[in-house]
């Protein structure tokens, strides 16, 4: 990952960079590595990771088709 720093802006540039992890999932996948986790916990997370997308989809889809309030 490669970032510019512009006019010796460092503090900007660490925001971009920052950023631009947070949008790759990069600080999500170090927690996630910085310890063990069994595999059976491995799928129970990913599981419930799933459903929490779905539910966020669904509540989304109804929100727009005027279904529940904003």
């Amino acid at each position: 990952m490669q970032i510019i720093v512009r006019d010796n802006n460092v503090d900007q540039a660490l925001k971009a960079l920052k950023k631009k992890m947070q949008r790759e999932g990069m600080f999500r996948e170090m927690k996630l590595r910085n310890h063990f986790e069994k595999p059976s916990e491995k799928r129970a997370r990913e599981k419930a990771e799933a459903i929490r997308r779905a539910r966020k989809l669904q509540r989304k889809r109804l929100q727009r088709e005027g279904a529940l309030p904003k």
